[in-house]
């Protein structure tokens, strides 16, 4: 009776040893998926949930090994929340170390310069991997247009944060830097015509040869004559028009028309990228007071009224061709 109970034991021992061999030795092997892919562990999952997912998309080939192996070999390490890209053929043990240090996919949003501070929002509602809503709609003008790098999971409320943050630091730097002698008395003032610079023109080599249009024409108490102030006005910064001003719109009594009122409008039109800042306070030294579409993407500048009305007409020629072309 005792021989048997021993061999009994001894059996039961050595199949147990067999299996704990062939656990640690399944914890340690490579996966079985020979592919990368991206998981996603929410806040509070726990191990047995996140066990069951990776072995539901076959990263793992069993979630009893995962489970005993995180808590008899490595309980001191903890599966962290977040987005994580896990490489081809990465072992039980390689998972939970991944977990554990919380290196999390980076995610890249890029806000586009010109974009209204509606659109900015917009866009940031429809972005995958932000949580939450926004608080207080920002300032038009006040988010810096550039690409922001965030963690699945991040809220929406913290990127307005950094974008704010990110523009008062830009246009203090920038300002710090301006040209003497502007008729632009403050950073908030900065921000308007950059704004309209913005709208004006795409081109990085027009920027401050439209700056220097605009400064020319606040030096002589001109009106600015910018059609995108004259949009913004209509469509209170939702988005665009939709179609061409009219002339009708042109002569609309409205604070942000800038055929009617004289000098800056009230407020930005727009959120300027770095480039636009830098235009505003640091103008091309020319006399040009006009510009006009090349229909090449670019603008024709001019000084007088008699040569701009020459580039208009070109302008207008080149409208018609496109409309009677095939």
């Amino acid at each position: 009776m005792l021989r048997w109970l021993f061999g009994f034991v001894l059996a039961v021992g050595l199949a147990a040893g067999v299996v704990v061999a062939w656990g640690y030795a399944e914890y340690l092997r490579p996966g079985p998926y020979d592919i990368g892919t991206a998981i996603i562990i929410d806040e509070g999952t726990g191990v047995d949930a996140i066990a069951r997912d990776l072995q539901g998309r076959g990263l793992i080939r069993s979630a009893h090994v995962f489970r005993a192996g995180l808590r008899l070999l490595d309980p001191d390490k903890t599966l962290k929340a977040g987005e994580y890209a896990i490489p081809p053929s990465l072992s039980p043990r390689a998972i939970v170390g991944l977990f554990d240090e919380g290196k999390t996919v980076v995610r890249r949003l890029t806000v586009a310069e010109g974009l209204t501070t509606a659109q900015i929002l917009a866009q940031l509602r429809a972005t995958e991997g932000l949580s939450g809503e926004i608080g207080r709609r920002p300032d038009e003008g006040s988010l810096l247009p550039e690409t922001y790098h965030f963690s699945y999971g991040d809220t929406r409320e913290r990127i307005v944060r950094r974008m704010r943050v990110a523009m008062a630091d830009a246009l203090d730097e920038i300002w710090r830097r301006r040209a003497p002698g502007l008729p632009i008395e403050s950073p908030a003032e900065a921000v308007i015509l950059a704004s309209i610079i913005e709208k004006e023109t795409g081109r990085a080599d027009e920027r401050r040869r439209v700056a220097g249009v605009f400064v020319n024409r606040l030096n002589k108490r001109m009106r600015l004559q910018s059609d995108p102030t004259v949009v913004y006005g209509l469509t209170d910064g939702r988005g665009p028009l939709g179609r061409k001003l009219t002339r009708a719109d042109l002569a609309k009594d409205h604070p942000f028309n800038t055929y009617v009122i004289r000098g800056l409008p009230p407020g930005p039109i727009a959120n300027p990228g770095r480039a636009s800042l830098e235009a505003a306070v640091n103008p091309a030294a020319t006399g040009d007071l006009y510009f006009v579409a090349d229909g090449k993407g670019g603008h024709l500048f001019a000084r007088t009224l008699r040569e701009h009305n020459a580039n208009v007409a070109k302008w207008r020629r080149i409208e018609r061709e496109r409309r009677s072309a095939p």
